[in-house]
């Protein structure tokens, strides 16, 4: 017998006044046979059953002890019809998961899933096993957080009672252990990365952290008050990738080979696309990150170049000559 139905036995049968075996039958939507196998059921589990006379009433009505639903409230479970569309969008949502492989988090997340399953009707229990078959789960160039949860743990504790931190931060770019005094905002996840948006308590600056790169955390007993007018959407959607800077106005080439590629995707809220004709188009951008637009513009080898700003095109001249060195 699935969860489900049990639960809703038993909240049927929870009611002072009990309820008949064809009542029952008629409210699950069985046979008045299939009842007597869920009685069994019932019964096996150690769920105490006693049925009621009533003179007026040539039936037996039936319910559960009344000492024994003291001990179990009652419990008005739904019925969970998830149609198809729902049940899509929950799996592309535990993807995510990806970011917690190996942890007690993915662990959590994986009970979660079951639980749900174990509630749900038959008839979508099976048409779960169809939809996992549809999704591939890859941990590819996903970053490993086992050893982390402790750390996210808190953050999250920090987030939700907005309390400040101090934390030692492994800085990526010069390779310094950094001490910070840091009240936690938000997280996000970028091509399987976890960061977090977190604001400087010493000069107000919204910064983002990697989660991996958090060496050490503790949350500290002062409140902190949210930014005012702080959206973290629109910090993302003006930033080209994780690098949060003063936006900057990019103009960038691409060849005739690399057009339809670029025109099929949205790189910017600001974007502009000139066609050339060759058959190259121009983007045109307003967005912050420079290193981020720089790696960007470099994965496409000869089929980009930057046309502004002039200090981009500087770093990236003095890059590949260093690299053409590297291959002599």
């Amino acid at each position: 017998m699935q969860l489900f139905t049990l639960l809703k036995v038993i909240d049927l049968l929870s009611d002072p006044g009990g309820i008949t075996k064809t009542d029952l039958a008629e409210k699950l939507g069985v046979s008045e046979r299939h009842i007597y196998r869920i009685f069994s059921s019932i019964e096996n589990l150690g769920f105490p059953l006693t049925e009621i006379q009533n003179d007026s009433e040539k039936r037996k009505r039936w319910k559960l002890l009344k000492s024994y639903i003291l001990k179990l409230p009652n419990i008005n479970v739904p019925d969970l019809q998830l149609n198809l569309s729902e049940i899509i969008s929950l799996y592309l949502l535990r993807g995510e998961g990806r970011l917690y492989r190996g942890t007690d988090i993915e662990k959590n997340i994986n009970s979660a899933f079951f639980k749900i399953g174990s509630i749900l009707p038959d008839n979508t229990a099976s048409q779960i096993k169809k939809i996992k078959s549809l999704f591939v789960p890859s941990s590819k160039f996903s970053k490993d957080y086992s050893g982390k949860e402790e750390i996210i743990e808190m953050i999250t504790d920090a987030m939700l009672k907005r309390l400040s931190c101090s934390v030692k931060y492994n800085s990526f770019y010069d390779q310094t252990v950094k001490d910070l005094e840091i009240d936690p905002l938000h997280f996000f996840e970028r091509d399987g990365g976890l960061y977090c948006f977190v604001r400087q308590s010493t000069s107000g600056d919204i910064v983002t952290l990697a989660v991996e790169r958090i060496e050490e955390l503790s949350v500290t007993d002062k409140t902190f008050e949210y930014p005012q007018g702080f959206t973290p959407e629109d910090l993302l959607e003006s930033a080209f990738d994780i690098t949060i800077e003063p936006p900057i106005e990019f103009k960038i080439w691409f060849s005739a080979n690399q057009t339809r590629y670029i025109k099929q995707r949205i790189w910017s809220k600001t974007q502009k696309l000139e066609d050339q004709e060759d058959g190259s188009v121009i983007l045109s951008m307003t967005t912050s990150g420079m290193r981020d637009v720089k790696r960007w513009v470099l994965s496409y080898g000869a089929d980009a170049k930057v046309l502004e700003p002039e200090d981009l095109r500087k770093e990236i001249i003095e890059d590949i000559d260093k690299t053409k060195t590297l291959y002599r």
